[in-house]
């Protein structure tokens, strides 16, 4: 594993931590595939039961690498943005999909790409710092990571295209005010902290159940009535067949607090 990407173990939370401070933990393909491939394979990991994604020093993200991005395009244009379909498609995909919470701690700027890795996860928390910028057009882009699907979602559509054009700063009350932040906090200092006690909360929840609310919702948001009524009642099958359910109807006739294992 390489040291751009950290991945630290608190039992069942694991916070990724964008490791390339003198850059804006701008994204190189060396980081690029570390952080596809950890998010691949916690997806499957049954002991980690929720993700907190942050950034080393002073910014969340500062998007993709340009000065890498530069020498490629000076040695093919065309083959360089393929990291779009191998790098920055999978990764968004992964957080979109995971069936677990995922935690942005959006420390200082979220640029291009790394406003998009923000965007897709489940809950974003801010502090005094905090910007996003969508920063694509303004070096000659439209959009990646994801941000034409989650941008949309969180502030609408019209707001979407005019971030996405002006690519102007969205600072933090502004975020908070528009969805881009779920929450926002007094202090920087602890934007990081109050991530990693949401994510510990929520890795004490029914997890299976937190993975069928995602993807319930990933369908009611854009589909009709009918396919929304459907995923629910795939969603409740699967979710009355857990342990979790189980335990947690028997600790509410009890009178109990149910404990989940998010099995």
């Amino acid at each position: 594993m390489t040291d751009a990407l950290l991945v630290d173990r608190a039992d069942a939370v694991v916070t990724l931590t964008l490791n390339r401070p003198d850059s804006m933990n701008s994204l190189d393909v060396d980081l690029k595939e570390a952080l596809r491939d950890t998010l691949a394979a916690l997806e499957s990991d049954k002991s980690c039961r929720a993700i907190v994604l942050t950034g080393a020093g002073k910014a969340f993200c500062g998007g993709q690498d340009l000065r890498e991005h530069a020498a490629m395009l000076a040695a093919s244009p065309v083959a360089d943005m393929d990291t779009v379909r191998v790098h920055y498609n999978p990764i968004a995909q992964r957080l979109a999909s995971m069936p677990k919470p995922v935690v942005a701690a959006v420390n200082g700027t979220a640029a291009g790409a790394g406003a998009g890795l923000a965007l897709l996860a489940d809950f974003r928390i801010g502090g005094p710092r905090t910007m996003f910028l969508m920063a694509f057009a303004n070096v000659g882009l439209a959009g990646d990571t994801g941000v034409s699907w989650s941008l949309p979602r969180i502030v609408g559509h019209a707001r979407a295209l005019e971030l996405l054009m002006l690519a102007e700063p969205v600072r933090a009350e502004r975020a908070y005010e528009i969805g881009m932040l779920s929450r926002l906090l007094d202090d920087d200092a602890q934007v990081l902290p109050t991530a990693q006690e949401l994510a510990a909360r929520l890795a004490a929840g029914p997890t299976v159940a937190y993975g069928a609310i995602k993807r319930e919702l990933s369908i009611g948001d854009a589909g009709t009535l009918s396919d929304a009524l459907a995923a629910e009642a795939q969603a409740q099958t699967i979710c009355a067949g857990t342990g979790d359910h189980r335990a947690a109807v028997n600790s509410f006739v009890a009178k109990q607090k149910p404990t989940f294992t998010g099995s």
